[in-house]
């Protein structure tokens, strides 16, 4: 057995249960969804217990009136028990808390008891129901401000002060509340409030997230060091550029705030006269949003919290159900929560915010919304799509940039604080008949820019987002057929095309190549099962029992997380009876490690399984005389392994080539007549008696031998 350490900070499957504890000594392969409330989950574990929330939207974040008034003083009624009730029967096993703190605060920025004390109650309708619970800080005056820029001196002290209270108001709640450091942080009224942040905008929001984290790991709590931490990127965008902005703190358990309602030409856009159809080119830029968050976070480790998505309701059920059936799908194949907006503003005279899903009055979910739910609800049950199996999505094969229809070869910066104009690159000539069937490529540096195509009229601008980046190359690839599917009208009108970007993009080259071959991305097909170190120690032996087809090679680890992830690697072969022990020193592995993971990567039989753990000896060194092939039994088996272990010591001796070579903690076994004179044939024709009964018991010794 060998030692080899991985020194990547996050590897999900192995660091993402490295620090996972469970009770039971029986083992079926790991399920997340099983994971008990007392258990110390990861953070990829707790996204996907997660799965679908609802958000108790313009209720806790109002800010009209004083004191505990606001609450309803957006017209909404109170949060009740029955409320959550509600949502959970619905299907929902989430809950996100918006929540406005400021008008609650004192001069010290001390928070009014009796608001805290409101909130906790909140917390605890949908806590104490089995459901996870994110608390946020929403809509924020001292946060959301104009020269956020160059504020941060004075918001810093202030956000310390908030989250220090709040982390320690529930720091006895486990891992199903969830902490959102910040909503939408933002440039408000600027005239790049919601793209295009500047730099020093960017720099003080990634500073508050990392005090946020720093302030909540401070707070001395049993879930101090495991709780759920969400941090946004500027206005909690999922546009690509402002996604990369988002410094992530280094944590393993953090999670991206992402908002996404997309594509908003279908979910928000008020002056689109035409809400009934949810196109093909909705369902190709959705498509392309969502797996620019995936390629940003998810592929990268990063887990992600989509905090708030909803399609505003156009009197357009039909098409909603077709948008909600394509997210979820979506999300749920790359694994990420999604968190519904609803506000509850039923016949809202602003169209692009009538969020409304459960009538907070009556407790009934509106007929039409509902239906846009129970579709969520379908899609989430659908077997066939497996919970982040989608993780790498699509890999692709590209042509050489260089070897295209080069339509831009020179070094162009383009930058979002320059618009209208300096966002955007020179008109190039480009037409369908060059376009069709292949891709864009453009090599860049800064922000992914997007593409957009306009027709010889100048009348039809069509943006497209890039739908795969080269990072290491620095290349984004844009497809004609997103093209072709976003363009409204006829294709062949296309003469121009332009590249823009929402932040600063430095662009070296723009290519028309052909279209990408689809590559298969690899399977991971490592089987992993949790094991419970907890009360364990040094001088036992860790007995991995597995079963499968007789003769079948097998390898694999056990791996923990210390300073590092760790793999302690073994290898056997099935026995004759289909079954197979291992057995890894427990002082292999800290004293501290209180959880491990053990893996099988390979095996000639596909269905070979782990089905049990155990710890050999307890509470110091321990010999089960006669047992050398350390199996838990005594057989002939035992006795066959000590004459093959001192006739062919090559092969199954302590440093034999065989899998099934006898071990340290076997020859102590093993040495049962006399013991302390070393195995000799003798332990072998004591371990025959015994199976003979001819004796009652080993060891022997004296006479008895």
């Amino acid at each position: 057995m060998s030692e080899n350490k991985k020194t990547a900070k996050r590897i999900v499957g192995l660091s993402v249960a490295a620090m996972c504890m469970f009770s039971a000594v029986r083992l079926v392969p790991f399920s997340p969804v099983e994971t008990e409330a007392a258990d110390v989950m990861t953070a990829f574990e707790i996204t996907e217990n997660m799965k679908i929330g609802w958000n108790y939207g313009n209720s806790l974040d109002a800010t009209g009136g004083s004191g505990l008034a606001t609450e309803t003083s957006r017209g909404n009624p109170k949060a009740t028990q029955e409320m959550m009730d509600a949502v959970k029967a619905k299907g929902f096993n989430t809950v996100r808390l918006p929540t406005t703190w400021y008008p609650h605060l004192d001069s010290n920025n001390n928070i009014d008891p009796e608001w805290m004390a409101r909130v906790h109650e909140v917390v605890d309708y949908a806590y104490k129901n089995d459901m996870y619970v994110i608390l946020n800080l929403h809509h924020e005056e001292w946060i959301n401000r104009a020269d956020i820029g160059t504020a941060y001196d004075e918001m810093s002290p202030k956000l310390k002060a908030v989250w220090k209270q709040i982390a320690e108001e529930f720091k006895d709640y486990d891992q199903h509340l969830i902490f959102e450091g910040m909503n939408e942080p933002r440039a408000v009224g600027t005239d790049h409030e919601w793209w295009g942040p500047k730099q020093d905008e960017v720099d003080t929001i990634n500073k508050l997230n990392q005090d946020f984290v720093d302030t909540v790991r401070s707070v001395e709590s049993p879930y101090k060091d495991t709780r759920l931490l969400m941090c946004p990127p500027y206005c909690a965008s999922s546009d690509s550029s402002m996604m990369a902005t988002l410094v992530v703190p280094d944590d393993d358990y953090v999670a991206a705030s992402i908002h996404a309602y997309s594509p908003y030409g279908f979910t928000m856009d008020k002056t689109v006269a035409d809400h009934s159809t949810f196109s093909e080119a909705y369902a190709t830029e959705l498509e392309t949003i969502l797996n620019g968050i995936r390629k940003q976070f998810i592929e990268k480790d990063i887990p992600v919290v989509l905090g708030e998505f909803s399609a505003s309701n156009f009197n357009n059920t039909e098409a909603r159900c077709e948008w909600a059936e394509k997210y979820i799908s979506l999300m749920k194949g790359y694994g990420i929560p999604c968190v519904l907006w609803d506000n509850d503003a039923r016949g809202n005279s602003d169209q692009s915010e009538a969020h409304d899903y459960l009538n907070r009055d009556t407790l009934e979910w509106y007929e039409d919304s509902g239906q846009v739910v129970d579709k969520m609800m379908e899609v989430l049950a659908d077997d066939s799509i497996v919970w982040g199996s989608q993780k790498y999505g699509k890999q692709y094969d590209h042509e050489d940039i260089t070897k295209g229809n080069i339509i831009l070869n020179e070094t162009v910066t383009i930058d979002a604080a320059n618009t209208p104009n300096g966002n955007c690159t020179e008109g190039l000539n480009a037409t369908w008949k060059e376009l069709e069937g292949g891709d864009v490529a453009i090599k860049f540096t800064g922000d992914a820019p997007v593409i957009a195509v306009v027709d010889g009229a100048w009348d039809n601008w069509t943006e497209i987002q890039a739908y795969d980046i080269d990072e290491k190359n620095g290349i984004a690839y844009y497809s004609s057929d997103t093209i072709k599917s976003a363009w409204s009208g006829d294709v062949s009108a296309i003469e121009h095309l332009f590249a823009r970007t929402n932040g600063k993009t430095t662009i070296e080259m723009i290519s028309i190549i052909g279209g990408a071959e689809v590559i298969d991305p690899p399977v991971d097909n490592t089987k992993k099962y949790k094991l419970d170190l907890t009360g364990s120690n040094s001088t036992q032996m860790i007995a991995l029992y597995f079963e499968g087809k007789a003769g079948s090679v097998i390898n694999g680890c056990i791996g923990y997380m210390g300073d590092e992830w760790t793999n302690i690697e073994w290898d056997g072969v099935i026995r004759n009876d289909g079954t197979l022990m291992i057995t890894i020193p427990r002082s292999n592995i800290p004293d501290s490690v209180t959880s491990a993971e053990a893996q099988i990567w390979w095996c000639d039989d596909a269905d070979a399984e782990m089905v049990e753990y155990r710890f050999l000896g307890t509470g110091g060194p321990s010999i089960v005389y006669g047992d050398s092939n350390c199996d838990g039994t005594i057989d002939m088996s035992d006795a066959v392994l000590i004459m093959q272990s001192l006739s062919n010591p090559d092969k199954y001796g302590l440093e034999g080539s065989e899998p099934t070579h006898i071990t340290e903690w076997g020859m102590q076994n093993a040495d049962c007549c006399n013991p302390g004179d070393g195995v000799t044939n003798e332990d072998a024709l004591a371990i025959q008696k015994l199976r003979l009964e001819l004796i009652d018991s080993l060891p022997l010794s004296g006479s008895a031998a």
